[in-house]
């Protein structure tokens, strides 16, 4: 069985098969965790996701590394926030099952996920933590490849929600 970790910081720092962005539908860079990972990667990630024509909300699509310590970056464009009643929970809960999905797929044994959709998509983060746990755990479960999920929290609220939730508190 998989573990499942949890790290406060940045992940553009992380050495791992794959890291998850939280990219914007263009797949073109934006602000937050998808601005920092596409500075980091460098002008060669703008380039290939050029070619990948963007990704739809709850999709995932992979890409190389390029300068990152991660060898892949799996993009995945979570909700913005609508109040609820738009689908928002299952659009989130695509984005963990597709992007777990495409490292299963491509046999690679550690990824990282950032808290998507809780910052400028303003998700509440309470039940984006829920949800990216319940949807962890429930790939892990049939996984046969990946052997480590990192949640990387950037702030202290996250963190923490994600301490209690996975009982590590």
């Amino acid at each position: 069985m998989a573990k499942i970790e949890l790290k406060k910081g940045d992940i553009t720092t992380l050495k791992t098969d794959a890291i998850v962005n939280a990219a914007n539908t263009s797949l073109l860079g934006g602000g937050g965790v998808d601005g920092a990972i596409h500075r980091a990667a460098g002008p060669g990630l703008l380039k290939e996701c050029r070619m990948l024509n963007g990704c739809k909300t709850g999709e995932a699509k992979m890409t190389s590394g390029y300068n990152l310590p991660a060898k892949f970056i799996i993009h995945t464009v979570g909700p913005v926030w609508n109040g609820g009643n738009h689908n928002e929970e299952e659009l989130l809960a695509g984005c963990y099952r597709n992007s777990l999905w495409i490292a299963e797929n491509t046999k690679l044994k550690s990824v990282a996920f950032p808290n998507i959709s809780t910052g400028i998509y303003d998700f509440p983060k309470p039940l984006a933590a829920e949800i990216a746990i319940r949807e962890v755990r429930n790939f892990l479960k049939t996984a046969r490849e990946i052997r480590k999920v990192i949640f990387v929290a950037f702030d202290d609220e996250n963190y923490k929600l994600y301490s209690e939730l996975l009982g590590l508190e």
